[in-house]
């Protein structure tokens, strides 16, 4: 078995990297990153930081084109700034996020299956996606939930010669459990980058950021990040 994971440099996509590695071996995973188009690349500059220290390969795939067409206030190509209001409220207000792109991890999802046959034809493959109970939680990221993912598994092992599966460890674990097990499995969390603006240091305001904190805090630690002592 081998196992593609899609790596965004964060909490999430980090801590399933460990994961897998610790179940297979870093031998049997590498790591996807998909640029499309944000505000800023210092998520890809952490995942391949990542992947260097777990010593896994790294690829990079384009999605900008496809999405230059969003207004998602994630994008460089958007007209709106990045709302630093917490998800609940956004949701309370508009029914849904700022940052949601439109479908874009379906999109990701089916460029992972078909590098997945690519780079290895002759074994299975899992694709390990970082989606968790919080970015699910009130409909926030629709495409984050475990139905979303339970039949984008189906369409991709059917699309693969049954060869391919997607794989969602933390789909049923909120933000502090996924943190506490990272911190299990001593995950260089200091490596991460959450934050949707590209500054020097952490906004410690915007939704991701928010959450990123509460959940180091929920476990008893301080956010390697929260203090400067990032190296990005």
């Amino acid at each position: 078995m081998k196992v593609l994971v899609l790596s965004s440099g964060g909490v999430d996509s980090t801590t399933c990297l460990a994961m897998a590695i610790d179940s297979l071996g870093h031998e049997n995973v590498s790591a996807l990153s998909i640029w499309y188009g944000q505000k800023h690349k210092k998520e890809l500059d952490s995942a391949k930081a990542i992947a260097d220290y777990y010593k896994v390969p790294h690829y990079e795939l384009d999605l900008t084109q496809v999405m230059s067409y969003s207004n998602s206030s994630l994008l460089s190509s958007s007209s709106e700034s990045i709302d630093h209001r917490s998800y609940g409220e956004q949701i309370a207000e508009s029914g849904s996020v700022s940052t949601y792109v439109p479908f874009r991890n379906g999109l990701i999802l089916s460029m992972a299956a078909s590098m997945a046959l690519s780079l290895y034809p002759d074994d299975d493959v899992a694709i390990y996606i970082g989606a968790h109970a919080d970015d699910a939680a009130g409909n926030a990221y629709p495409d984050c939930r475990p139905d979303f993912n339970h039949h984008m598994n189906e369409a991709i092992y059917i699309g693969s010669y049954n060869k391919v599966r997607l794989v969602a460890p933390l789909n049923t674990m909120n933000k502090t459990e996924v943190v506490q097990e990272g911190l299990r499995l001593q995950v260089p969390y200091h490596l991460t980058w959450s934050c949707y603006e590209g500054g020097h240091e952490p906004c410690h305001t915007c939704g991701t950021c928010r959450d990123r904190e509460q959940a180091f805090l929920n476990n008893g630690v301080e956010d390697p990040l929260l203090y400067g002592s990032s190296s990005h």
